[in-house]
Protein backbone atom coordinates (compact mmCIF):
# COMPACT_ATOMS: atom_id res chain seq x y z
CA UNK A 1 0.00 0.00 0.00
CA UNK A 2 1.49 3.30 -1.22
CA UNK A 3 0.82 5.65 2.01
CA UNK A 4 -0.31 9.70 1.35
CA UNK A 5 3.27 10.56 3.32
CA UNK A 6 3.73 14.28 3.98
CA UNK A 7 6.06 14.52 1.12
CA UNK A 8 3.70 13.65 -1.61
CA UNK A 9 1.05 15.70 0.48
CA UNK A 10 3.31 18.82 -0.38
CA UNK A 11 3.62 17.52 -4.17
CA UNK A 12 -0.05 17.58 -4.18
CA UNK A 13 -0.33 20.91 -2.72
CA UNK A 14 2.69 22.36 -4.71
CA UNK A 15 1.32 21.55 -7.58
CA UNK A 16 -2.15 22.48 -7.87
CA UNK A 17 -1.16 26.02 -7.38
CA UNK A 18 1.39 25.86 -9.72
CA UNK A 19 -1.22 24.63 -12.00
CA UNK A 20 -3.65 27.05 -10.90
CA UNK A 21 -1.42 29.80 -11.56
CA UNK A 22 -0.86 28.18 -15.32
CA UNK A 23 -4.22 28.40 -15.71
CA UNK A 24 -4.93 32.10 -14.36
CA UNK A 25 -7.27 31.17 -11.48
CA UNK A 26 -8.47 32.89 -8.29
CA UNK A 27 -6.52 32.46 -5.86
CA UNK A 28 -6.98 29.14 -3.90
CA UNK A 29 -6.75 27.31 -0.80
CA UNK A 30 -6.00 22.93 -0.90
CA UNK A 31 -6.40 20.71 1.91
CA UNK A 32 -5.33 17.24 1.75
CA UNK A 33 -6.49 14.60 4.24
CA UNK A 34 -4.98 11.35 4.69
CA UNK A 35 -7.32 7.83 4.48
CA UNK A 36 -8.34 8.75 8.66
CA UNK A 37 -9.67 11.92 7.49
CA UNK A 38 -6.88 13.80 8.88
CA UNK A 39 -5.44 17.18 7.61
CA UNK A 40 -2.11 16.62 6.45
CA UNK A 41 -1.64 19.65 4.58
CA UNK A 42 -3.01 23.07 4.13
CA UNK A 43 -1.99 25.81 1.40
CA UNK A 44 -3.88 28.73 1.01
CA UNK A 45 -2.78 31.19 -1.01
CA UNK A 46 -2.55 34.57 -0.72
CA UNK A 47 -6.04 36.74 -1.26
CA UNK A 48 -8.23 33.63 -0.94
CA UNK A 49 -11.20 33.99 1.27
CA UNK A 50 -11.75 33.79 4.45
CA UNK A 51 -14.08 30.08 3.87
CA UNK A 52 -12.19 28.88 1.39
CA UNK A 53 -10.48 26.27 3.78
CA UNK A 54 -13.83 24.78 5.60
CA UNK A 55 -14.99 24.87 1.69
CA UNK A 56 -12.08 22.98 0.73
CA UNK A 57 -11.95 20.84 3.87
CA UNK A 58 -16.10 19.33 3.20
CA UNK A 59 -14.87 18.65 -0.35
CA UNK A 60 -12.33 16.64 0.73
CA UNK A 61 -14.21 15.04 3.57
CA UNK A 62 -17.54 14.64 2.04
CA UNK A 63 -15.37 12.74 -1.21
CA UNK A 64 -13.51 10.50 2.03
CA UNK A 65 -16.34 9.84 4.13
CA UNK A 66 -19.19 8.79 1.41
CA UNK A 67 -16.49 6.97 -1.29
CA UNK A 68 -16.89 8.89 -4.07
CA UNK A 69 -15.28 12.20 -5.41
CA UNK A 70 -17.64 15.60 -4.46
CA UNK A 71 -18.39 15.75 -8.34
CA UNK A 72 -20.39 12.18 -8.05
CA UNK A 73 -22.09 13.74 -4.66
CA UNK A 74 -23.27 16.48 -6.67
CA UNK A 75 -24.65 14.62 -9.08
CA UNK A 76 -26.55 12.39 -6.49
CA UNK A 77 -27.35 15.45 -4.39
CA UNK A 78 -29.06 16.87 -7.36
CA UNK A 79 -31.58 13.71 -7.93
CA UNK A 80 -31.74 12.89 -4.01
CA UNK A 81 -32.55 15.79 -2.19
CA UNK A 82 -33.96 14.34 1.52
CA UNK A 83 -30.48 12.15 1.51
CA UNK A 84 -28.43 15.06 1.24
CA UNK A 85 -30.06 17.35 3.89
CA UNK A 86 -30.11 14.18 6.19
CA UNK A 87 -26.28 13.72 5.61
CA UNK A 88 -25.67 17.31 6.21
CA UNK A 89 -27.74 16.78 9.54
CA UNK A 90 -25.46 13.65 10.36
CA UNK A 91 -22.08 15.63 9.66
CA UNK A 92 -22.67 18.90 10.83
CA UNK A 93 -23.07 20.18 7.84
CA UNK A 94 -19.37 19.15 6.93
CA UNK A 95 -19.84 17.59 3.53
CA UNK A 96 -19.56 20.32 0.39
CA UNK A 97 -21.16 18.38 -2.53
CA UNK A 98 -19.52 20.25 -5.63
CA UNK A 99 -17.01 19.17 -7.53
CA UNK A 100 -13.39 20.06 -6.37
CA UNK A 101 -13.14 17.28 -3.77
CA UNK A 102 -11.07 14.63 -5.03
CA UNK A 103 -10.06 10.65 -3.91
CA UNK A 104 -6.71 9.68 -3.89
CA UNK A 105 -5.89 6.10 -5.10
CA UNK A 106 -2.59 4.16 -4.63
CA UNK A 107 -1.63 1.70 -7.25
CA UNK A 108 -3.97 -0.83 -5.83
CA UNK A 109 -6.81 1.23 -6.15
CA UNK A 110 -7.01 2.08 -2.09
CA UNK A 111 -8.50 4.89 -1.08
CA UNK A 112 -5.39 6.97 0.66
CA UNK A 113 -6.67 9.99 0.88
CA UNK A 114 -8.66 13.17 -0.91
CA UNK A 115 -7.69 16.59 -2.15
CA UNK A 116 -10.07 19.82 -1.50
CA UNK A 117 -9.82 22.54 -3.47
CA UNK A 118 -11.62 25.94 -3.02
CA UNK A 119 -11.14 29.26 -4.71
CA UNK A 120 -12.03 28.98 -8.25
CA UNK A 121 -14.84 27.23 -10.16
CA UNK A 122 -15.45 23.83 -9.50
CA UNK A 123 -14.03 22.56 -12.53
CA UNK A 124 -11.03 24.46 -12.14
CA UNK A 125 -10.91 23.54 -8.69
CA UNK A 126 -10.98 19.39 -9.44
CA UNK A 127 -8.65 20.07 -12.59
CA UNK A 128 -6.03 21.76 -9.92
CA UNK A 129 -6.15 18.66 -7.47
CA UNK A 130 -6.09 16.30 -10.14
CA UNK A 131 -2.75 17.80 -11.96
CA UNK A 132 -1.58 17.57 -7.86
CA UNK A 133 -2.71 14.01 -7.14
CA UNK A 134 -1.03 12.55 -10.48
CA UNK A 135 1.92 14.66 -9.76
CA UNK A 136 2.86 13.07 -6.43
CA UNK A 137 2.65 8.99 -8.54
CA UNK A 138 -0.80 8.65 -7.06
CA UNK A 139 -4.29 7.88 -8.77
CA UNK A 140 -7.16 10.70 -8.51
CA UNK A 141 -10.29 9.48 -8.67
CA UNK A 142 -13.52 11.64 -9.84
CA UNK A 143 -15.68 9.41 -11.28
CA UNK A 144 -19.62 9.71 -10.34
CA UNK A 145 -20.41 5.83 -10.21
Amino acid sequence: MSDLTLDKADIIGRVALEDARARGARPLTVVVLDAGGHVKLVRREDGSGIARFEIAYGKAWGALGMGISSRGLAARAATMGTFFAALAAATDGRVVPVPGGVLVRDAEQRIVGAVGISGDTSDIDEFCAVAGIEAAGLAPDIEER
